[in-house]
């Protein structure tokens, strides 16, 4: 009798809890009366549904695509609306009209800057060589920089490359376009004010915090919405550290200081599908680069990423961006590291669209916000700890900041540096631009524990990519650089993988033989990105880590351990997303491993996407190069900033080393590598008896064997003299 009541008090308990998340979730969600429809059929039909519905026709969402937006118009007509906005009544309508592909009501989205509130000033002995007052605690930009951690920006400079004719945008709250130090390079057909309905992507002041603002509104000059915290202050410093202008006097120096800068105001208001659309789809003929340093919340527990019209903006900007080059999207990956936050549950960082960028320290370490994860390509300089220096840029009212933090100023930092590469050459396209990151990104002075070697050589890891980037080797790689072959999509399933539950600690491992699309037009034979589609049911998302090794022996963490994420959802064909096999073939045999220590795991599918070329991207002809041409001689810099000869050298004789070689002696390194991260990483699946608890799995370090235990020749021939002297 005991055990039944028991039973109907959890069964009770559970159903209470079921409820409360249920409205929880209700709570949190919010709709405007805007309406996006796809109508094959073109505009004329859809202004034809606006009259049939009673909806009013607004624009076409997307260039290039048949998505257009209709207004929900306030009538005597009374429909039944949700608590949370939605139209049910109508939605229903629009569903089941045969003219209508697809429609959706927009939800409001929540979005946040990546930068980190704390205050340190930087301290500075450097001698000034440009007037800019802000110019010697610019310490990431100079060459003298400690140990030769520099990002040699200063060397594309003394190439000659500033950034001209080069568009950039941010895509924030807006950007003070009237600020002194950007007045200069500010490009007004570069920029729009998405919340406010016009051209002007000026932030908004208010002198307090009271005004809410309405992302329906008009406003004719939306300012930027000034408290006493300044919460609008972070485009205009994003947009300084790109193109702030050099020898004026006044702040600091950008990174592209002769690029031209625009402002696309989206994060003050309501964010939807809708809105992150027009920001990603705007004006791709003539901006180059859109830069990002914002994203789903960073709280280690959300699972988000662009929905339906923001992924429709990135395929129509990598299509038909710069006059079918494609645009180049720069993204922070992300500040959730205090909370084990992984930036592969992030969508936006972990897209192959987008050029995801990490953050290190002035020490070359890992800062405390950062995430890591298999999606990251490269790093740049940012804060630290609160005892260590951070980046100078513009900020509100005129003023100038030594305070900009987080990934938020990691990636603005990287735009910069493909803005001087893309003035070295404008026929790069955004495949080239990864290409490139990734051929002259150093590992060098970055710390972390899991740094690798994949199968074709390349150093990489989950805390930095391919490591900090490098201006100089850039600009004069992209002179030179050889347009890469067409993309090539290929995807893999196996009908023999099925649903199948796995108990507490049991090894989770599924194996997948792919023959990358073999003698067809999508035949991969060189990798560039790599997506693991997954579904898997849990009791804990948090617990959750997953690994994929690859054909090479190459192995990727495509999920650590996110403590805070209590999700009961489990993952629905999420694409995780690796770079690590970059220049990788893709064909034998993948190896997919899932970690739960503490509760029982529902696996449901997993698919493979490989992206990549069929031929050797180093196979093809050089694009269309720009001469070096000599800096104004009012620009002066170091005596060091000269760049020595190796960096001049042509960088073909000096970068590519035999592959076959390379090849053969990381099959070698792989099978230390892999027994090793076998036996020691995979323990917990088979704990022994007397173990009353499994060691944690560490999110994302997967230990590798370096140099300092392999063994030394002199320790060989002694070995060999003792077994000699033994058997004698």
């Amino acid at each position: 009798m005991l055990i039944v009541v028991t039973r109907h008090i959890i069964v009770t308990i559970d159903l209470i809890l079921f409820i409360i998340v249920t409205f929880a979730k209700i709570e949190n969600l919010k709709y405007t009366n805007e309406f996006v429809l796809h109508v094959n059929e073109g505009e004329q039909a859809a202004r034809s549904l606006a009259e049939k519905y009673h909806l009013k026709f607004e624009r076409q969402a997307i260039p290039n695509q048949n998505y257009f937006v209709f207004r929900q118009i306030i009538t005597t007509r009374r429909r039944k609306r949700s608590l949370d906005g939605s139209d049910n009544d109508l939605l229903n309508e629009l569903k089941h009209d045969p003219l209508i592909d697809w429609v959706e009501q927009q939800q409001v989205k929540i979005r946040v800057k990546r930068n980190i509130m704390f205050y340190h000033p930087i301290k500075s002995s450097l001698p000034s060589r440009f007037n800019d007052p802000e110019w010697d605690k610019q310490w990431y930009m100079h060459d003298e920089n400690e140990h030769g951690r520099a990002m040699n920006i200063s060397g594309a400079w003394r190439l000659g490359f500033t950034g001209k004719n080069v568009v950039v945008t941010i895509l924030d709250d807006g950007i003070e376009k009237d600020h002194p130090d950007l007045i200069q390079n500010y490009e007004p057909q570069a920029s729009t004010d998405i919340n406010g309905y016009d051209n002007d992507p000026q932030p908004r002041y208010d002198p307090t915090n009271e005004n809410n603002y309405d992302i329906n509104g008009n406003d004719s000059d939306p300012q930027p919405r000034m408290t006493a915290t300044n919460d609008n202050k972070h485009g205009t410093r994003c947009a300084g550290e790109v193109a702030a202008a050099a020898n004026n006097n006044i702040c600091n120096v950008g990174v592209a200081y002769n690029a031209r800068i625009g402002g696309i105001r989206l994060l003050d208001g309501e964010v939807t599908d809708l809105v992150e659309s027009m920001a990603l789809s705007f004006r791709p003929d003539f901006i180059d680069i859109y830069s990002a340093s914002w994203g789903p919340d960073d709280d280690g527990k959300t699972v988000d990423g662009p929905a339906t019209l923001a992924q429709a903006a990135f395929e129509n900007g990598i299509k038909y961006g710069r006059q079918g080059l494609g645009s180049i999207y720069v993204w922070a990956s992300g500040n959730g590291g205090k909370d084990d936050d992984n930036c592969n549950c992030d969508g936006y960082t972990n897209s192959i669209y987008t050029v995801s960028i990490s953050s290190a320290t002035e020490n070359g370490n890992i800062p405390w916000y950062s995430e890591s994860c298999s999606s990251t390509l490269a790093t740049t300089y940012s804060s630290g700890a609160s005892d260590e220096k951070q980046v100078v840029s513009t900020d509100l009212r005129s003023q100038c900041t030594e305070n900009h933090t987080g990934t938020s100023a990691s990636a603005p930092m990287a735009a910069g540096i493909i803005a001087l590469a893309l003035e070295a050459n404008r026929n790069l396209t955004w495949r080239d631009i990864q290409h490139l990151i990734v051929e002259t990104a150093k590992p060098k002075y970055l710390n972390a524990l899991d740094w690798k070697t994949n199968g074709v050589g390349k150093r990489v890891s989950h805390a930095f990519g391919f490591g900090m980037m490098d201006a100089a080797q850039l600009v004069l790689k992209a002179q030179k650089w050889r347009t890469v072959p067409s993309q090539r999509i290929c995807h893999q399933n196996d009908p023999n993988i099925i649903a199948k539950t796995f108990k507490r600690y049991e090894r989770v491992v599924i194996q997948m033989y792919a023959d990358a699309c073999i003698n067809t037009e999508n035949e991969i034979n060189f990798l560039e990105h790599v997506q693991s589609k997954i579904s898997v049911k849990v009791k804990y998302r948090g617990n959750l880590q997953i690994f994929l090794t690859s054909p090479m022996g190459t192995n990727s963490t495509l999920l650590g351990r996110r403590v805070e994420d209590d999700s009961i959802d489990g993952f629905n064909n999420w694409p995780f997303m690796t770079v690590h096999n970059w220049g990788e073939s893709p064909h034998g045999l993948w190896t997919l491993e899932i970690v739960d220590v503490e509760n029982n795991v529902i696996f449901l599918n997993w698919s493979l996407v490989f992206y990549g070329t069929q031929i050797n991207p180093s196979h093809q002809l050089p694009t269309t190069t720009t001469s070096p041409k000599f800096v104004s001689t009012n620009i002066h810099l170091y005596p060091s900033d000269e760049l020595n000869n190796n960096l001049v050298r042509s960088h073909s004789s000096n970068l590519h080393n035999s592959f076959h070689t390379r090849h053969r002696e990381k099959n070698r390194k792989n099978k230390q590598q892999n027994n090793y991260y076998i036996k020691h990483h995979f323990y917990p699946y088979n704990p022994p008896s007397s173990s009353p608890t499994p060691p944690i799995i560490d999110d994302f370090y997967q230990i590798e064997m370096s140099n300092t235990y392999r063994m030394k020749p002199y320790v060989a021939f002694i070995l060999i003299l003792i077994l000699i002297l033994n058997h004698v």
